[in-house]
């Protein structure tokens, strides 16, 4: 006699969108087993019962055999008396209760969907919004929880017969697909003027001639508006730097594949692997010897930013095209992304001579995510689209809901609640009105999607930052400050799993520290409740404040004074430089690493003026030698009870001398870095002899730096540490908000 078996399952994770349904579905009937499957609030929901055997089959490959695009956190299994269900079936959603479930990031167009595209007997051939259960958009369409069709952007479409049979039928590939459509029912693609006026014929073939004719299009994409022209026409390129008031930040290009990225760029396995990963990030390669590439695309840089086609628009785009475009964010410099059709036409109006846009509305905005590989690892430099809003798994629950504001610059926020944790798709910097308005509409989005009302409200120590007010505005719930440097350890602790204690090593810009100074080259004992700060940079002045970030040369100036007069970089400024040691004397003092790269990069001619943020030290680090294997020493002094010195002008007077001495600049550059790396792991292991800590948690913007990166991790190995380093968030300011939140849970906690 077969014996009988009922379990209830229920599904936590990334499980609704990305095909969970019409998988179990499948399955069950496969294994002969009867019951019922829906999405609710938290996820999924399965009803299964049948021969003893089949059930366990399938709880088995539930988890073995789980759809490509799913991410399982947490299975339920309750047993209970069979109901004598008739079939297996795909019942309504449950919107009762409180929203638990995820919203699944936007994917890249599938290869399923790829061949249909180019299939001319297909009725979506050459259809720009082309999607399946494996691909499409998710998070920017989404309006709320279940992700059913009337809870996005997609509501006002209905579909066509033949769009309703797929929707409709559980072996399709198709079934529950939200955004499914077609050339009948689905957003039409246009191309308008600077005036909005639709300009007639096909929209792709139209703007693939005004690109060769060197002409500046806007595109909109999953998350917003880019701002397109061909990669290697340097008019063009020149032309929408100045449009855009963009003087030198590089531009995004995108390739059709990966053979044409490969004709441009050096593009090993892993690099590989993310470019035509479903996330489609840029990722920043080596730029090719004669690489058919603009100059103004990437000015100063050896590396290349690259992306391959995530929609099927710029699928079609690139094919007509036949070479590589400049794809990059439709703003004006500052600016967040423009993503609202209205707003589009309005402000990109002096920018893009063309719209090639579509009546289907963006809900929220997304800028592309930005990687960049490392040997035997990566380290994301922007997280946003492809990665938002799929949550981080945190090592211990969280005891109340957490909003976390971040800081000003690569502005994020991050809810916490239980396990999770997510941190917002990159914003901006908050300085520009409309960046914060933004911000703060992010926050409303996300408290609503998921369901979450905050209890408590990290924020920096700052009483300036725009977050930090508006952490503060907020009422009815407990404030928690966090210091901007254990923010970024907390932050790396937090990306690996780790509660510490550690060695934290916090180089980055600016931060504002306990002691009335600008903290930036920081070695602390951290835990997520707390640090203890050992050691940091000698402090230097910042002649003129603000103004020395972006002149560099200021830095140079408050590190070697009157000494080397004849170096080029005196002469240089010789107008000022008198005026700016006398400024010295009454400037704010800092131990930021970032201004001590600063000091090292118009040292040597980089850059005496930044056009943008941390321009000074990229520049550097891409004139540095790799193959140099000297090194500049750095003095540690020790107060009596009081933390390590690391006297960071020796670095750069060892380089002026140098310098001085006719060494060049790539070697120069090469020892400098070197020596910062020398200093660290000097500076670690002294403390490792103070407080028995054996492992060191790096993060801060200026680890974005990978040569650093690479040679910091490598000589603290080597000395026996354990090296956490970051993983899934920026080492950046993007990433402090997922700190902030970990030091309010565990303040909490405690």
């Amino acid at each position: 006699m077969t014996t009988l078996k009922r379990v209830d399952v229920h599904i936590e994770g990334i499980v609704q969108g990305v095909g969970f349904r019409p998988f179990v579905y499948s399955l069950a009937n496969r294994l002969g087993l009867a019951g019922r499957v829906h999405n609710d609030v938290n996820g999924v929901h399965i009803e299964v019962e049948g021969a003893h055997d089949g059930v366990e089959e399938f709880l088995t490959a539930l988890e073995r055999d789980a759809p490509a695009l799913s991410a399982i956190e947490r299975v339920t299994v309750v047993s209970g008396e069979p109901a004598g269900h008739s079939g297996f079936t795909i019942a309504t959603s449950d919107p009762a209760g409180p929203r638990r479930a995820l919203v699944s990031a936007d994917t890249a167009t599938c290869d399923d969907c790829l061949r249909e595209l180019a299939d001319p007997a297909d009725r979506r051939h050459r259809y720009p919004f082309i999607n399946c259960t494996n691909c499409g958009p998710r998070f920017t369409i989404v309006r709320g929880v279940p992700y059913d069709r009337l809870m996005t952007t997609m509501a006002g479409y209905g579909m066509c017969g033949d769009c309703a049979r797929e929707y409709h039928d559980p072996g399709d590939r198709r079934y529950h697909a939200q955004p499914t459509c077609c050339p009948a029912c689905g957003p039409r693609l246009l191309l308008r003027d600077q005036r909005g006026t639709e300009l007639c014929g096909d929209p792709v073939a139209c703007a693939a001639v005004l690109l060769r004719a060197g002409r500046v299009v806007a595109v909109k994409g999953l998350g917003g508006y880019h701002l397109a022209v061909t990669a290697s026409d340097e008019r063009a390129t020149a032309a929408l730097r100045g449009r855009k008031h963009r003087e030198e930040k590089p531009f995004a290009v995108m390739a059709a594949d990966l053979a044409q990225a490969r004709r441009i760029a050096h593009v090993d396995d892993t690099a590989a692997a993310l470019l035509a990963g479903r996330a489609r990030p840029i990722v920043l390669l080596p730029r090719r010897d004669g690489a058919p590439v603009a100059p103004s695309v990437a000015p100063g840089n050896r590396s290349l930013g690259i992306m391959l086609p995530y929609t099927a628009l710029h699928h079609l785009l690139l094919a007509e095209l036949a070479e590589p475009i400049v794809l990059t964010s439709g703003n004006v410099s500052d600016e967040p992304i423009a993503y609202e059709d209205d707003d589009a036409l309005t402000r990109l109006a002096g920018i893009a001579d063309a719209f090639l846009t579509h009546d289907r509305a963006i809900h929220l905005r997304a800028d592309d995510s930005v990687i960049r590989p490392l040997p035997g690892a990566i380290t994301v430099l922007r997280r946003a689209r492809g990665y938002a809003p799929e949550p981080l798994a945190l090592r211990r629950p969280v005891p109340r809901p957490v909003l976390a504001c971040g800081a000003e610059l690569k502005s994020t926020f991050c809810l916490a609640q239980g396990r999770r944790a997510f941190v917002s798709p990159h914003i901006g910097d908050l300085e520009n009105h409309e960046t914060l308005r933004s911000f703060i509409e992010g926050i409303d989005h996300y408290c609503g999607l998921f369901d979450i009302r905050p209890e408590i409200v990290a924020h920096d120590l700052h009483p300036g930052y725009l977050s930090t007010r508006h952490a503060l505005d907020i009422h009815g719930v407990d404030h928690v400050g966090v210091q901007h440097h254990h923010a970024h350890i907390a932050s790396c602790l937090a990306d690996n799993g780790d509660p510490g204690p550690v060695i934290g090593v916090a180089f980055d810009g600016l931060g504002h520290g306990t002691d009335g100074t600008l903290w930036g080259g920081e070695f602390l004992r951290a835990d997520l409740t707390g640090y203890e700060r050992l050691g940091h940079l000698a402090q230097v002045p910042m002649p003129g404040g603000a103004a020395a970030i972006r002149q560099p040369w200021r830095m140079t100036a408050a590190y070697l004074r009157d000494q080397h007069p004849g170096l080029a970089v005196t002469e240089r400024n010789a107008e000022h430089w008198a005026d700016v040691l006398r400024l010295a004397a009454d400037a704010p003092l800092t131990s930021s690493a970032g201004r001590l790269f600063d000091a090292v990069s118009a040292l040597l001619g980089v850059r005496d003026k930044i056009t943008y943020e941390g321009q000074a030290a990229i520049e550097l680090e891409q004139r540095a030698d790799p193959a140099e294997t000297g090194a500049y020493d750095a003095a540690i002094t020790t107060a009596p009870a009081g933390p390590l010195i690391v006297e960071g002008g020796d670095l750069v007077r060892a380089a002026a001398a140098d310098l001085a001495a006719g060494t060049g600049p790539g070697v120069i550059a090469g020892r400098f870095h070197n020596g910062v790396a020398a200093a660290i792991t000097r500076t670690c292991v002294a403390l490792r002899q103070s407080t028995g800590l054996t492992a060191v948690a790096l993060s801060g913007g200026v680890f974005q730096n990978a040569l650093l990166l690479d040679r910091t991790v490598q000589r603290l190995r080597a000395a026996g540490f354990r090296v956490l380093k970051h993983v899934r968030v920026p080492p950046n300011d993007g990433g402090l908000s997922l700190g902030q939140a970990a030091v309010a849970a565990a303040r909490d906690r405690r």
